[in-house]
């Protein structure tokens, strides 16, 4: 039965009169809700499918899609708010627009110009940090405004100018505080002296009531630069003194008034991501998981959290204990410990621009190796340390296999699009472990034989949906998993992941024997890293000559293995090149992941994507793009194929060379590349072809509304595929993001 939508006007007084908009707000069947300033809503549509669902599109440019099944109410209220001096309507920390499908909420575009204080060059204090960090979020929360700076590995202009912004530094630190000061409340005063974890209680505090967490040396800062603001919530008199004892006071007293679809964990000392847990209401703790009082309570925090939604950012005590523990509820974890500016990076929402993927040569009996370089799931990693190894004089020079992490694709896009815009065709971007955010099937390490974390069930699958969204809104195709997955493990990705080409595992040697290879599904290869995480090119050519010794040159051989970056940058691992070769001349091919699994798959007559061939023809009806974006691994705006006509038809034909047997088509329509979900393709065929003259028609599609069309089909054989579109987008034009025929021999 479908659910009625009753759509409604109040009237409601909730803040002190200042002015009045209209809101949104959308009360969903799970009981969670989102409240939409309307002034920010470009348009509502509603698709006329079955499975009917209402697209809201933002100003920002942010798309968003929400099941009409999953909604109970649409209400419209006028409510009261308060403003700031520059017009924002202030906004509170349960007043966030945070749609269902995103990681973090819709934040405003950033102002035209942006205040910014560096910490570092100021000498702040943790504390002093802290406060500025919580300070930020506040204010960016309403439309983001300031920019710190705190890391200072990476140029300071990097970033800023990735993201196009126009930065004004403050001439002294408390002159921030003064600029914003009507948009605080007051302070939340804490003590470290019984323990420092008290710092993340005020933060968490703060964040909800739009407070700054000062300890009272702070606020004496603060009272002599002029800013005497009222001590709302005082924690001094408290008495806990351990980690167990502040957060489970945050536990009975504030838990039920924090968002529960992010968790930040970090230590209070670190003034980091302060600003996206007070933007969001979000509870900051550091809990041991190590410790069974501290894992006890963290279990009842993660318990509150929804499997393939929330997420936990920061970092952990321990690593495999952390991210494990989360991993048992079906959460995954984003290393993020010295990250910055999320509420600033979070809201240039642009989509991300995949760069083309270059064709490959046919395979042939070679050794082909592929190289990973680890890491790339922290994206405090992505945003410093990789951003100065990217410039390695290595890169570009042989294959190089990125991990990165697929949680940039809505905290910071323009990062994501700055290292594709910088990348060479021997540059490629892969996923880290395992997918959106680390997660960790199985502990290798562990004692004994190891041990798994999580199943295939109710908090596996919901991780590998969300992965399978967050990877083809970045463009990775290939995921590392740390440290093995199951039979049922395999399944769940295979059913649930079509995006990917290939899943790597690490072997860390600590089994009996080495991992092997396998396949699930009949389609997706499961390969181990051999070697894992090898710190010199040398212990990397070892290892892969354990095979390459063997090679007789009858049949291709497939070797791949993992360099630890903090060792091994592209200037080390360059190297490797003529250390190959060295072990048998003219055979080893080092190539790009998404190439190798290709060739793999082609080797063990399994479905591999056939717009990869080099010798492949495209044709098309007259276009005003090149016939090449047809198919060339990309479906990003400015790499889209285009027609000429405004009638609402054209057609791609493309030309295999010789018959394959045709088992699968994935068509990426506009919204695929970040345009309007209108113009996507409403009606169009799929025709196949042994001889380019007679067609049969394997797939007719009417009425599309979505982003993206996969069909398996009965398996054809074909040497062309035709892609027919007679009824294009609302405005005529037929647009193709990027086409994928998957066929084997």
């Amino acid at each position: 039965m479908k659910k009625i939508l009753i759509i409604s006007t109040l009237f409601l007084s909730i803040l002190p009169m200042r002015s009045q908009e209209p809101v949104m707000k959308v009360l969903k069947s799970d009981g969670t809700t989102t409240h939409t300033r309307v002034a920010d809503v470009k348009q509502i549509s509603f698709s006329t499918k079955e499975d009917s669902t209402m697209i809201t599109r933002y100003n920002n440019g942010a798309v968003f899609r929400t099941g009409l099944n999953d909604v109970e109410d649409i209400t419209f209220a006028d409510t009261t708010y308060i403003l700031n001096k520059n017009g924002y309507r202030i906004l509170e920390a349960d007043e966030v627009c945070w749609p269902e499908d995103r990681l973090l909420p819709v934040f405003q575009k950033p102002a035209t110009t942006v205040r910014s204080l560096d910490m570092s060059a100021a000498g702040l204090s943790d504390e002093e940090r802290i406060m500025f960090c919580t300070l930020q979020g506040i204010i960016n929360r309403t439309c983001p405004r300031i920019l710190l700076y705190n890391h200072n590995e990476e140029p300071q202009t990097t970033w800023p100018t990735a993201h196009s912004l126009r930065i004004s530094p403050v001439s002294t630190p408390y002159t921030m505080v003064k600029l914003f000061k009507d948009e605080i409340k007051g302070l939340v005063l804490y003590s470290t002296e019984r323990t420092n974890h008290y710092a993340n209680l005020a933060v968490t505090i703060a964040g909800l009531e739009r407070l700054l967490p000062v300890t009272a040396a702070v606020r004496d800062k603060l009272v002599a630069n002029g800013l005497d603001f009222p001590v709302m919530e005082d924690l001094t008199s408290l008495t806990q003194s351990t980690a167990v004892g502040v957060y489970n006071y945050l536990y009975n007293n504030y838990w039920n008034r924090c968002n529960h679809r992010l968790l930040i964990s970090e230590r209070p000392n670190i003034p980091y991501v302060h600003d996206i847990a007070a933007a969001c209401g979000s509870a900051c703790v550091w809990l041991d998981p190590r410790v069974a009082s501290e894992r006890t309570l963290l279990d009842k925090m993660l318990k509150d959290m929804k499997p393939g939604r929330d997420f936990v950012l920061g970092w952990y005590a321990e690593e495999r204990s952390g991210v494990g523990e989360a991993t048992k509820y079906g959460l995954s974890s984003v290393p993020a410990d010295f990250f910055e500016n999320t509420t600033v990076y979070t809201a240039v929402n642009k989509p991300v621009k995949i760069a083309p993927v270059p064709k490959r040569p046919k395979l042939e009996n070679k050794v082909y190796a592929a190289v990973y370089i680890s890491d790339g799931d922290n994206i405090q990693y992505c945003q410093h340390a990789m951003a100065k190894i990217f410039e390695q004089s290595g890169r570009g020079q042989m294959a190089m296999n990125w991990t990165i992490s697929p949680a940039l694709a809505d905290i910071a896009p323009m990062m994501l699009n700055y290292y594709y815009r910088k990348a060479t065709t021997n540059d490629c971007f892969v996923s880290g472990p395992s997918g959106m955010g680390y997660s960790m099937p199985f502990n290798g390490l562990d004692t004994g034989s190891g041990s798994y974390y999580t199943s295939s069930g109710p908090t596996l699958t919901p991780y590998i949906k969300l992965t399978q969204r967050y990877i083809e809104k970045a463009g990775l195709r290939v995921i590392t998993i740390w440290d093995n997955i199951s039979a049922a493990q395999r399944k769940a990705f295979a059913e649930n992941c079509p995006y990917l080409y290939g899943l790597t595992i690490n072997d860390y040697e600590r089994q009996t024997g080495r991992l092997p290879y396998a396949v699930q599904s009949g389609w997706l290869p499961i390969a181990p890293q051999y070697p894992c995480y090898r710190g010199s090119a040398d212990e990397m050519a070892e290892f892969f000559n354990r095979d390459i010794k063997n090679f007789k040159g009858t049949a291709p051989m497939f070797v791949t293995g993992q360099a630890d970056v903090w060792n091994l940058g592209p200037e080390k691992l360059i190297t490797l090149k003529d250390k190959l070769d060295a072990l048998s001349p003219g055979n080893v091919k080092i190539v790009r992941a998404d190439h190798w699994f290709s060739y793999y798959n082609e080797a063990k007559h399994l479905p591999f994507n056939l717009t990869l061939l080099q010798d492949m023809d495209i044709t098309t009806s007259p276009a005003k793009t090149s016939v090449k974006y047809a198919a060339n691994g990309s479906p990003s705006d400015g790499y889209m194929w285009v027609s000429k006509s405004t009638d609402g038809t054209g057609w791609v034909q493309l030309d295999f060379k010789e018959p394959y047997q045709i088992s699968r088509y994935v068509v990426r329509h506009a919204e695929a590349g970040g345009l309007e979900p209108e113009l996507n393709s409403r009606d169009f065929t799929v025709e196949v072809s042994l001889d380019g003259e007679t067609w049969t028609t394997v797939g007719t599609h009417t009425d599309n509304t979505d982003a993206v069309t996969d069909a398996a089909i009965t398996p054809v054989e074909a040497q062309y595929v035709r892609i027919n579109v007679t009824a294009g987008g609302s405005d005529g034009i037929v647009r193709i993001g990027d086409i994928e025929i998957y066929g084997s021999h």
